[in-house]
C-alpha cells in the first residue's frame, strides 16, 4: 500500500536534486540538536513556510519513529483517520509506516480508524515527510488526520499515543502540523499568534483549545497540537521552546493579508 505525493511540485519541488538544494537552503547547519516529544510545525508551500520548518527540524535529533498529525483540509474520509500501513513517497523515495506502532493505536483507541481516503489529497502531513527523511533516512512514521473537534476525545487519543509509545517507541516524535493565523494583517496575526503560542508553551492544551474557540484564531492544527500536548505532557513533557515565528509577509512583502508560521519543540 503506496501513498503518492499529492502536493510534489506544488508544494515542495518534484525533483529529488532540486529539492535537496531547497531545504539545503532552508536548515540551520552545525545546529546543536536535542531530543524532543512533540513539535509544533507549519505546513505551508516551502517558499512560505520551509524556513521556518527548516529551522525547527534543524534544532531536533530525528528519532527512528515519527508520528504526524493532520488537520484535515479536505473534508474526506473518517474523523480520527490512520494510514493504514505500506509507505508514503516523496522524491527522496519511500519512507516506511510502522504498522505494529497502528495497530497497537487501533487496536488500543476505538475513536482511531485505518483510513486512505482522508490522506489521499491532503498536504499537511505530507510537506513534513521531506525533512524527516532529509535528517534521518531510517525514520518510520505514523500518519493520522484529525477532523473532528471534541476536546475530550482529542485527549483521549492523546493518552492512548502516550501509551503505545512508551511501550513501543519510547524516543519518538510526535508532530502537529499547523500553520497559525490565515489571512489577517501582520498586527492582527501577531497578536492572535502571540496568544496561542503562549498557550502552547505553557503547555495547556485547555487554555489553546479555549482561547482558538473563544478569539476565533484560525490555526487550522488546533485539534493534531491538542492531541499532540496531551501526549506529550504524558510522556513527561516539561518545557516547550519557541524556535522561531514568522508571517508569509515576512517573505512576500504583503502584510495585508499573512498566514503565520511556527516552529515549537516540546521536550
Amino acid at each position: 500500500m503506496i501513498r503518492q505525493p499529492a502536493v510534489a511540485g506544488s508544494f515542495y519541488s518534484g525533483d529529488k536534486s532540486r529539492l535537496q538544494h531547497e531545504i539545503d537552503t532552508f536548515i540551520i547547519k552545525d545546529c546543536e540538536k536535542q531530543s524532543a516529544l512533540g513539535a509544533v510545525s507549519p505546513h505551508a508551500g516551502y517558499m512560505y513556510s520551509g524556513s521556518i520548518a527548516g529551522s525547527l527540524y534543524s534544532h531536533i535529533t530525528i528519532p527512528d519513529l515519527v508520528v504526524i498529525l493532520s488537520p484535515n483540509h479536505t473534508g474526506y474520509g473518517k474523523p480520527y483517520s490512520i494510514w493504514p500501513g505500506g509507505s508514503w513517497i516523496t522524491p527522496f523515495g519511500e519512507i516506511a509506516v510502522n504498522e505494529e506502532a497502528v495497530d497497537e493505536l487501533v487496536n488500543s483507541c476505538h475513536l482511531i480508524e485505518r483510513d486512505k481516503e482522508a490522506h489521499l489529497y491532503e498536504h499537511a502531513a505530507e510537506v513534513q515527510i521531506p525533512f524527516i527523511q532529509y535528517f534521518n533516512q531510517k525514520t518510520e512514521i505514523v500518519v493520522m488526520t484529525i477532523a473532528s473537534r471534541k476536546i475530550q476525545d482529542l485527549k483521549t487519543i492523546g493518552k492512548c499515543m502516550s501509551q503505545m509509545l512508551q511501550k513501543l517507541h519510547p524516543d519518538a516524535l510526535v508532530v502537529a502540523s499547523s500553520d497559525m493565523t490565515h489571512h489577517e494583517p501582520q498586527a492582527s496575526a501577531n497578536k492572535k499568534d502571540n496568544i496561542a503560542i503562549n498557550e502552547i508553551l505553557a503547555l495547556n492544551e485547555d487554555g489553546l483549545y479555549n482561547k482558538v474557540r473563544e478569539l476565533r484564531i484560525s490555526m487550522c492544527g488546533i485539534y493534531p497540537a491538542v492531541i499532540m500536548l496531551t501526549c506529550s505532557k504524558e510522556r513527561g513533557a516539561k518545557e516547550a521552546i519557541l524556535v522561531r515565528y514568522a508571517t508569509s509577509g515576512d517573505v512576500t512583502g504583503d502584510y495585508d493579508q499573512v498566514v503565520g508560521y511556527a516552529g515549537i519543540i516540546i521536550r
